[in-house]
């Protein structure tokens, strides 16, 4: 009764941020960047970006239904288990989970990637990681204070994001050709087919985080009614930005220039308004890359801890503070990305974590499919034929959406993803024990979480910018202080010191990257 009476009311989310958390948990920080990823097919993106919008709103259809019918949290988890089982719930969330913890560390790397453009000493690998790691415990601690700041603070971050992807949207037509995007409409050396589905490639990842809302729904206040809003209205939000703003760009850069750009948004903004705008768009880009880690942190707490609630995960993960937040989970996922964080420093642990990376944003698609093929399960007899049979068919065209990106992703990444989901079985026995243990001895999950946890991840949040402004000014010996010069943001480089481009990775995801890709088969 006490942790239903923490988290009522007024610490809850309302409409509007669940909203801004599923546009800008999609969008991410690779939304400034697909233009220029999208110029080496050509203009033709455009219908490729009609296809999977139709996909994106069937996904969003059905995440939403979902939630009106069972707004429990959890999202994906929650609707696999009840559908198919606690061995699906559990594999569900296991997935769900570790790719999230594992994609976030890029979100805080691409984050100060950006603010490297004002920040110089930010490209010396030991200060980008006391960034980061400053950055994830910041947000851990956002997080502990309770969803509502969560969502008051990313609604500014998004909104602060927004302003350059819309304004480019709505006032680059005025420097829009028509020439210059009929110049570039196929340049990929393909036919018009073939260049639609190497588009695919990209735009399919854009839509990633179309679950938030869901995954949420703890969290949100009257979630029956504000889930399935947040989760559609946060879709056409994404969809209006991603459309129009990589066609107006188009149209503004040639073609030849944008393939080779490192922030297209920028040059945009130098053409329309002069040099000094390339600067704002860099530090609203940082600002709409770093807010989303709140976001997608909200989520891996919230799902850890619906599945604990359940007996499908360890306890820790459902002890929770007065504002009902899983603190202590909070604070593992942090001390895990902290560690990762450390320990992809080198060149050839960075290799490796960018094919770990690659692989989590792959599993991030079983459950959706998942979902889709629930919502046949869940909404049966509980809304009229016609209904039912529309959800069914939006469901069927979403798991034909997801499967399509599985399709096209990278066979060996796709083969060790297949072996890991595999492996959950021998993990599931754990599982078991746990849920016996609970049942059987009457025990009751989670419960209070120590309030010293809090001060923890203020502490080291505080401790890590200490160092990293202290070996920014000139303490550690091997770094050369530089000035703040006016160049163009060079997060690409900075990026692949941790998370190498190796693939195209989703846009809107946690494993999103500001840096160029060229268009592969690959994920």
């Amino acid at each position: 009764m006490s942790n239903e009476k923490a988290i009522s009311g007024t610490h809850k989310m309302g409409l509007l941020p669940a909203t801004l958390m599923v546009a800008g948990n999609m969008m991410g920080s690779g939304v400034f960047m697909l233009p220029a990823n999208l110029s080496a097919i050509g203009s033709i993106a455009l219908i490729g970006w009609l296809l999977t919008v139709v996909g994106a709103v069937a996904l969003a259809l059905v995440f939403a239904k979902l939630a009106a019918i069972d707004p429990a949290a959890g999202g994906p988890y929650a609707y696999t288990r009840k559908a198919f089982g606690d061995y699906m719930g559990y594999q569900t969330n296991l997935v769900y989970w570790l790719a999230n913890v594992v994609g976030n560390v890029a979100l805080a790397i691409a984050g100060l990637g950006y603010l490297s453009h004002f920040f110089p000493a930010l490209k010396e690998p030991l200060i980008l990681a006391m960034g980061s790691i400053a950055v994830i415990w910041f947000f851990a601690y956002a997080n502990i204070l309770g969803p509502k700041l969560v969502g008051r603070l990313q609604s500014f971050t998004t909104i602060i994001a927004l302003i350059p992807i819309f304004g480019t949207a709505l006032f680059g037509w005025f420097w829009f050709s028509g020439e210059t995007y009929a110049a570039a409409w196929n340049v990929s050396g393909k036919s018009d087919t073939s260049a639609v589905m190497a588009t695919l490639t990209f735009t399919l990842w854009a839509f990633i985080g179309v679950e938030s809302a869901s995954v949420s729904a703890g969290v949100v206040d009257n979630p029956s009614r504000n889930v399935p809003i947040a989760t559609v209205a946060g879709v056409i939000l994404a969809s209006v930005a991603y459309v129009l703003s990589s066609s107006v760009i188009m149209g503004m850069i040639p073609n030849e220039d944008l393939v080779a750009s490192s922030a297209p948004f920028a040059d945009a903004a130098r053409i329309a308004l002069g040099d000094v705008a390339g600067g704002a768009v860099a530090l609203f880009a940082a600002v709409g890359c770093l807010g989303s880690l709140a976001g997608w942190t909200l989520l891996v707490g919230q799902s850890a801890k619906a599945a604990a609630d359940d007996g499908l995960f360890p306890g820790i993960f459902a002890k929770v503070n007065r504002r009902g937040v899983p603190s202590l989970g909070l604070v593992i996922v942090a001390g895990l990305m902290s560690l990762q964080v450390l320990a992809t420093m080198s060149p050839t642990a960075s290799e490796q974590f960018g094919k770990i990376a690659s692989i989590a944003v792959i599993m991030t698609l079983l459950p959706y499919i998942y979902s889709t093929i629930a919502i046949k399960v869940l909404g049966y007899r509980k809304m009229p034929n016609s209904q039912y049979t529309f959800f069914v068919v939006a469901g069927l065209v979403g798991a034909v959406y997801c499967m399509t990106a599985l399709v096209g992703s990278d066979g060996q990444q796709t083969r060790w993803s297949l072996i890991f989901v595999i492996a959950t079985m021998v993990f599931y026995s754990s599982s078991i024990t746990r849920k016996r243990d609970i049942e059987e001895k009457h025990l009751h999950p989670g419960g209070r979480a120590p309030v010293w946890v809090r001060y923890l991840a203020l502490g080291v949040t505080i401790a890590a910018l200490v160092v990293m402004f202290w070996l920014s000014v000139g303490q550690y010996r091997d770094l050369n202080l530089r000035s703040r010069s006016l160049t163009p943001p060079d997060a690409a480089g900075t990026i692949e010191m941790i998370v190498p481009p190796a693939q195209p990775l989703p846009a809107g995801s946690a494993t999103a990257q500001p840096a160029p890709v060229q268009p592969a088969p690959a994920q």
